[in-house]
């Protein structure tokens, strides 16, 4: 199926659009490395991120920069281990010259990692949200046209104590980089607002009896925020209704994104009204979400009711590189030099609003505070409740002011 209706528009700071350059043979190709999670808890994600970036190439016309793109992809199971294994094979035995991913949060410090040992390779991000990997020690060829998980989460915190009247809530979210991302940027706001965070209870990717979890939840709190994505997403969520769980949930971005809530079972019911933040809404109405939703659900029917927040990271990466290929001409003659530059003065409009990249080349954009809500097809989405504009990664802080609340993890921050 081929798209014509294009959602992006782009102005690159400093370069002449392809037009304006003697085009490339439109018999070459350019193979691109597509790096997601197909294996493990969080296969449901990959193959929705992978929708999105096919979406973003066909509305491209399957070509960038005068040169036909062809996929190569990367399979990995959301651990760090397997996305090196993947992105080396991509890159050493493949040769792509530009790999997009991975998901997943400890994977992108991985993958960041590994990309300063190849300089002449560009590396931009899939959906990967763990803070660090752009905020601290940075690589200079690895781009995220996608926000981390704390921006994911602004607004969250004072709304669920603003609006929501919440004062005392326990966590419950996976044990790796991006939940403690999340966690953190949710605890920033509700901390800081007088809220009280007296119990965190932290658990394995792939984990399957949450018995012991639900048992260890404290009695006199008001809320469970839940950080917990995939297929552990949903096994939590049944599980919590099924032992009688009482609190309402607060819900980490990816807990209640489309690849929970299009799942099936008796949980559907007990998450609707839970607020979230995420960087996508389902129910937005401005015309390019609505439009992207529309091209979605046409070119994937067997899809999620409207796309996850995977198949729009994966998108706005892809766009970004299609859009920065087409500005060099598909000139990646020079080690990525220019291709580099052209992503880092790269701002384009995405279906959820303008995006630019801070000096860490780390996305500014619009977050969304959400609550689940049933439609009237029966499936639940995400409606908007507040649209934060331009949200970057210190949070508005100053830098050296938000380094100094230190690295993210399970103990940071506290407010018992």
């Amino acid at each position: 199926m081929r798209l014509t209706r294009r959602i992006a528009f782009a102005t690159v700071a400093g370069f002449a659009f392809a037009a304006a350059i003697a085009p490339a043979s439109a018999d070459d190709t350019l193979k691109v490395g597509l790096l997601a999670t197909f294996e493990g808890a969080f296969a449901v994600l990959g193959e929705d991120s992978q929708r999105g970036a096919e979406l973003a190439l066909m509305q491209h016309d399957g070509m960038a920069g005068g040169q036909k793109i062809e996929w190569v992809i990367g399979s990995s199971d959301a651990s760090p281990d397997s996305a090196i294994r993947a992105v080396r094979k991509l890159v050493e035995q493949d040769g792509v010259k530009i790999v997009i991913g991975p998901l997943s949060g400890d994977e992108g410090l991985a993958v960041k990692d590994y990309a300063k040992t190849q300089p002449d390779v560009v590396f931009v991000n899939g959906t990967s949200a763990a803070q660090d990997t752009t905020l601290r020690d940075p690589a200079e060829n690895f781009f995220r046209f996608t926000t981390d998980g704390a921006q994911w989460m602004a607004g969250l915190g004072t709304y669920a104590y603003d609006t929501k009247g919440y004062r005392n809530v326990a966590t419950v979210a996976e044990d790796y980089s991006f939940p403690y991302t999340q966690v953190f940027g949710f605890m920033a706001e509700f901390c800081n607002a007088g809220g009280h965070v007296p119990s965190k209870a932290w658990v394995p990717i792939g984990t399957k009896d949450y018995s012991s979890v639900i048992a260890g939840i404290p009695a006199d709190i008001d809320a469970v925020y839940v950080a917990l994505g995939g297929a552990d997403g949903v096994n939590f969520l049944t599980q919590y209704e099924q032992a009688g769980g009482t609190a309402p949930l607060i819900g980490g971005s990816i807990t209640v994104d489309q690849s929970v809530l299009g799942s099936k079972g008796r949980q559907k019911d007990y998450v609707i009204g839970t607020p979230s933040a995420g960087p996508i809404a389902d129910t937005w109405d401005d015309p390019r979400w609505t439009a992207f939703v529309d091209a979605y659900k046409a070119t994937y029917p067997d899809g999620f009711p409207s796309p996850s927040l995977f198949a729009h990271g994966y998108y706005v990466n892809t766009m970004a590189v299609l859009l920065a290929l087409d500005a060099i001409n598909g000139d990646l003659s020079d080690g990525g030099t220019k291709l580099r530059e052209a992503l880092a003065g790269l701002e384009f409009d995405t279906p959820t609003g303008k995006v630019s990249l801070d000096k860490n080349r780390n996305a500014v954009a619009d977050i969304f505070v959400t609550e689940v809500a049933e439609g009237d097809d029966g499936n639940l989405y995400n409606k908007v409740v507040e649209v934060k504009e331009a949200v970057n990664q210190t949070l508005g802080q100053s830098e050296d002011e938000f380094l100094k609340l230190g690295v993210v993890g399970r103990d940071n921050p506290s407010c018992p």
